[in-house]
């Protein structure tokens, strides 16, 4: 009965230790995305902060597309910010599993070397 219990705890840890990875996966993804758009609107800014200011630029006046292009940035950091958080959370969620599994483990030798046989098969 025990050993039952064990190996479907085991199994819903496994889960979700799969998910955590996932999700961290996902917005470190999300994070590279960001830090483009992060880098795009700064070479844009230092590229307009050059040109005269009565300049009319493709779109619009200057002075709209250099507050555009800093909200972008702004925006971008304020995300990778939000997301740093999100991501460090993730991670110590995934140690916690991670720990479980090996106080799980550690618990019933016989539910690690039915394990250790399925992965060897």
């Amino acid at each position: 009965m025990a050993d039952e219990a064990n190996r479907a705890a085991f199994v819903e840890l496994q889960g979700r230790m799969i998910e955590t990875t996932g999700k961290i996966k996902q917005l470190q993804a999300q994070m590279r995305s960001k830090e483009g758009e992060k880098k795009r609107a700064y070479l844009t800014l230092e590229e307009l902060r050059q040109l005269p200011d009565n300049t009319n630029t493709y779109k619009t006046p200057k002075s709209l597309l250099l507050s555009e292009q800093e909200q972008k940035f702004n925006d971008s950091e304020s995300a990778i910010a939000s997301m740093q958080t999100s991501k460090e959370y993730l991670e110590k969620q995934l140690a916690e599993v991670e720990n479980n599994i090996k106080e799980l483990l550690q618990q019933d030798p016989g539910l690690a070397r039915q394990i250790l046989s399925m992965t060897v098969q």
